[in-house]
């Protein structure tokens, strides 16, 4: 039997281990491209306010992602990344960042701004303007406002991340710690070790999913996880030198 408290301590001291690694946490505002960045690897973000109040790690993950799981991909974590920020200059495309859509919708009513129409409507701003059969210059400027606030909350959250640079696909290293940190952390099939403060932006989510999960996640919060994971994670944290 697994023991979740447990495994979920060992899991925030690997990130510990991490955190002196790659010498400390980063935030998207402060981050650019170029050299420095692994090809591939995952992410692990957290937020101001969101605490392990029962435990001495105190920082509590509210975000596991990856990258390049479909075989043949060839994007990088700093593309995966950027894609979460947004641009310099605080404009983003929610359409290519589920991270980006879910905090808009969350921001958006903490804030008590209009959502857009729009949000969340297509795959590009093209069709979803046509969809709406409106001009694609008049549905980016509604959406502008919500992108520069969910760029500002986002630019805005520590992150760590963890170099792992094995071949696209499904069954990658990659793919498997996201998917069951993801369901270790989440507090959908049995309460979380680690519950969201009363106060954090997730409990304005449209989905169930991040609500009772604590994350913004979407997929894997409802499944088992396996603690083998974390052998795995150990051993990529440990080729770190």
């Amino acid at each position: 039997m697994t023991d979740r408290r447990v495994d979920t301590d060992r899991f925030y001291r690997l990130l510990e281990r991490l955190e002196t690694h790659i010498g400390g946490y980063r935030t998207l505002t402060g981050c650019r491209g170029g050299a420095g960045w692994p090809k591939r690897g995952l992410y692990f973000f957290f937020e101001v306010g969101e605490a392990r109040l029962r435990s001495e790690y105190s920082g509590r993950v509210v975000r596991v992602g990856t990258h390049a799981l479909k075989a043949g991909s060839r994007s990088t974590l700093w593309g995966r990344l950027s894609q979460h920020r947004g641009s310099a200059s605080g404009s983003g495309n929610h359409r290519g960042s589920i991270f980006r859509l879910l905090v808009g919708v969350a921001l958006a009513r903490c804030l008590g701004l209009p959502l857009p129409q729009s949000w969340g409507i297509a795959s590009d701003p093209g069709a979803a303007a046509r969809r709406l059969d409106i001009e694609r210059e008049a549905l980016k400027r509604g959406e502008a406002a919500l992108e520069a606030e969910v760029s500002r909350y986002i630019g805005a959250m520590p992150f760590l991340w963890l170099d792992v640079d094995d071949e696209p696909g499904p069954e990658s290293d990659r793919g498997f710690i996201e998917r069951n940190a993801i369901a270790l952390l989440s507090g959908v099939r049995q309460p979380a070790v680690d519950a969201p403060s009363r106060d954090w932006l997730g409990h304005e989510s449209d989905r169930k999913r991040v609500r009772r999960s604590g994350l913004w996640n979407n997929n894997h919060v409802d499944e088992s996880y396996d603690p083998a994971f974390l052998d795995v994670m150990e051993r990529r944290i440990e080729k770190l030198g």
